[in-house]
Parts: C-alpha cells; sequence; structure tokens
C-alpha cells in the first residue's frame, strides 16, 4: 500500500494508515469474513484497505458503501457536530465545489489544475474555510494525473475552526 498512503489525508499523518491496516488486518484475520464495508467518504481509505486485502490474498471482497449526506449536502460525519452555526452553513461550500466539478466534468472539462482550480477558487472564497488540500489522483491506485482519461478521485480537507472535513467524489 505504500504509494497510495503518502498523499491526501497521508501527507499530513504519515503513519496513520499503518495503524488502521493493521488494526483492520488483524480484525480480518480473526473474524474471516466474506464482506468488508467501508464508507466511500474517506475513500483513501477504503482503498488502502483495498488493496491490503489484495496485497495479503485474503479471501475478503472490500465493499464501498456511498456517502450519507445530510439534506443540504455535507458529508455526514460525527465531526459536524463541533461546527458552530456559521461554520455549518460555511461547510456546505464543499458538496457545493464538488457538484460543480461534477458539472464541468460532464461538460467536458478533463485538466487536473482546472478542476482542482475550479474547486479551490470556491472554498478560498469561503471567508471561514481554511483548505487543507484539493487534489485529483486516478483510481483505483491513486496515480498522479494531469488529464482525466479514466476514473478519478477528486478528494479535499478543509478546516472550519478547528474541524477538519473531509470529502470527495469519483469523476469518469
Amino acid at each position: 500500500v505504500e504509494g497510495m498512503t503518502q498523499k491526501l489525508c497521508g501527507r499530513s499523518r504519515p503513519t496513520h494508515f499503518r495503524g488502521v491496516t493493521t488494526v483492520v488486518a488483524k480484525l480480518f484475520h480473526i473474524v474471516d469474513p466474506d464482506r468488508a464495508f467501508f464508507g466511500e467518504k474517506d475513500h483513501q481509505q477504503l482503498l488502502v484497505i483495498r488493496r491490503m486485502a489484495a496485497d495479503l490474498n485474503m479471501k475478503v471482497e472490500v465493499v464501498g458503501v456511498p456517502t450519507v449526506r445530510e439534506p443540504d449536502w455535507l458529508a455526514m460525519s460525527s465531526r459536524n457536530v463541533y461546527l458552530d452555526e456559521r461554520a455549518r452553513a460555511a461547510a456546505v461550500v464543499l458538496s457545493r465545489s464538488l457538484a460543480a466539478a461534477r458539472e464541468a466534468y460532464a461538460a467536458g472539462e478533463r485538466s487536473a489544475a482546472a478542476l482542482t482550480g475550479l474547486v479551490r477558487g470556491m472554498i478560498e472564497a469561503e471567508p471561514l474555510a481554511e483548505l487543507d488540500y484539493v487534489e485529483i489522483y486516478g483510481l483505483p491506485d491513486l496515480a498522479d494525473v494531469e488529464r482525466l482519461d479514466g476514473p478519478a478521485l477528486l478528494a479535499l480537507a478543509v478546516r472550519f475552526g478547528k474541524t477538519r472535513l473531509i470529502d470527495n467524489t469519483v469523476l469518469g
């Protein structure tokens, strides 16, 4: 799983996925499941666990579960309760910016720089948002891409005060 864990959330937490994969591998060995379900909201974690299971020849099918969203399309997260009223209202810029990127992609935009620039511009226009990252990688291996010629993950992390939120969308 090495090249997949040093980007996105792994950049600021370099040992995080080592701990995740160790705990999940132990769990899989103890329980020996046929299937394991992981949320697509943390898409990097889903991909890392899927790769780990394949690399270790585990017989488990790692299934992605779509992100559950609030009525205003903010991704559901236990962290949302830490947002005050103003930050909660501002946080919908995450889902709005991802929707704008999906629309641009549907209209024919394939430049990773243009798509991330669109999202970055919308988030940076929100005074309460502090952008950690907005990046695009090829799927399923999180390969670097300049042009989207196949499925790609557009992922972001943004702080609102002390609360860090993540979200993503798959393009293609």
